[in-house]
């Protein structure tokens, strides 16, 4: 006869994680979607090459950090729910502003309500 392990009631299988979901994949494909934005407009908005490849670079590789630093499922630094929402406004933010300073307001709306659902629906989700 063999023994096999049982779960605990209440703890989903895979590491402790649970089915990942519509809203976690687009929540990732919001944050590339937003990183590429900032150098498009670091690229776009400024003339080449000193400030232009600077926020070109910089800026996404800054957006990465902080976002990896504040507002990550796994961040380094634990924050209120009140921090990760000024984190994630400010990534969002930015990335709704490039699109319509580069005169492209159509991206800048859809994009932004995508942000904005998808944001609400994770804080809800965090926070239940």
């Amino acid at each position: 006869m063999y023994d096999t392990p049982k779960r605990r009631p209440g703890r989903p299988g895979r590491g402790g994680r649970g089915p990942l979901g519509v809203n976690a994949v687009l929540r990732f494909v919001l944050e590339l979607f937003a990183f590429f934005s900032l150098g498009w407009w670091g690229y776009f908005a400024w003339p080449f090459p000193f400030p232009g490849l600077f926020f070109c670079i910089g800026l996404p590789v800054f957006a990465i950090v902080v976002w990896g630093l504040f507002r990550a499922p796994k961040a380094v630094i634990q924050n209120d729910p009140v921090g990760k929402a000024i984190v994630e406004i400010a990534v969002m933010g930015a990335a709704v502003y490039t699109w319509f300073s580069l005169g492209y307001p159509l991206v800048s709306a859809v994009f932004g309500l995508l942000a904005l659902g998808s944001g609400i629906l994770n804080f809800r989700r965090e926070n239940a």
